[in-house]
């Protein structure tokens, strides 16, 4: 087999020269202003070692990857009862589409879309104030990451909550049908902020790393979720964690993975290694553009697809 930080080296050299960049997202103003030019990738294999290339410890806006640690944190609270609210089917649909959302009485398909993400962050809320549970999350991030110096970058929030008129009305909509139980201004604040967390990809990888080793956080030896659990939530992230670009990326790459529209992947190949790439230009579905090439190449090259080399 290939040595790894070859191929991480490799890869990040080849993604640096290509001119197929993708587009940065503009709907978002603090992130139509990132250089597309950017690329870093991180893996944090087994034995817990990093190999790091290109802009790999530049912090960036996680966007919906934030959407896997809140579903985390909402298994903990509500258990299976969380399902009632949110459902576990692939969309189809592109991520902030209200149309799937008024077909099927407020609840929102999957914890991945924008509506459904809301709805969590909604259930996390209950009976709390939106300052505990912003506390909450991050406090959960740094743990998981072993860092406490990752931040929520107040600009990038307060961007989203100037332009969000699309989540605003997924908010109002599920509200209508009964689905949140908090004042629509509070959810949608929570959810902003934990869209607007900044890591790098070092930083993404190691908080990865619990659904990499079957639940458990390896730095500390704390089972973070049962394996069961880990396992099912990464099965949402193979099934659901690119929006309606979701059956490419497992096509292509064969492994979990969540997206978000600043540029960044998180992809888990279970038992091996957990991996954060991050090129802020995307695809048509919203999704890196190069950062899907790469961990295209990297399954490839050390075999590590989920449906067998």
């Amino acid at each position: 087999m290939p040595q790894l930080d070859q191929v991480v080296k490799e890869i990040a050299e080849e993604m640096a020269a290509r001119p197929d960049r993708g587009d940065v997202a503009t709907y978002i103003p603090e992130l139509a202003r990132v250089d597309p030019k950017h690329f870093g990738i991180a893996v944090i294999d087994a034995e817990g070692n990093a190999h790091v290339g290109g802009d790999g410890d530049m912090p960036f806006s996680i966007q919906s990857i934030s959407k896997v640690f809140t579903l985390t944190l909402a298994l903990g609270k509500a258990g299976d009862r969380l399902w009632r609210r949110v459902g576990r089917e692939p969309s189809g649909s592109p991520f902030n589409s209200i149309v799937q959302l008024e077909n099927e009485r407020g609840i929102p398909r999957n914890p991945f879309i924008n509506a459904g993400a809301i709805a969590i962050t909604d259930l996390i809320l209950s009976g709390h104030q939106p300052r505990e549970v912003l506390g909450e999350i991050l406090r959960f991030m740094q743990f998981l990451a072993d860092d406490p110096t990752i931040i929520i970058d107040e600009a990038v929030a307060a961007s989203e909550q100037r332009t969000g008129y699309r989540n605003n009305a997924l908010a109002n909509y599920m509200k209508a049908f009964g689905v949140l139980d908090n004042p629509v201004e509070y959810t949608l604040g929570v959810y902003f902020h934990h869209c607007a967390i900044a890591m790098s990809c070092r930083q993404l990888a190691m908080a990865g790393r619990f659904l990499a080793q079957y639940g458990r956080n390896p730095t500390t030896g704390h089972r973070v979720v049962q394996p069961e659990r880990a396992r099912r939530i990464n099965a949402l992230m193979l099934m659901c964690g690119h929006y309606d670009g979701s059956g490419e990326f497992a096509y292509r790459v064969g492994l979990p993975g969540k997206s978000g529209v600043g540029g960044g992947i998180l992809a888990i190949a279970p038992g091996k290694a957990s991996i954060a790439v991050w090129s802020p230009g995307l695809d048509a579905s919203g999704n890196s553009h190069l950062g899907r090439i790469a961990l295209e190449i990297l399954t490839r090259r050390m075999g590590w697809s989920i449906f067998g080399a």
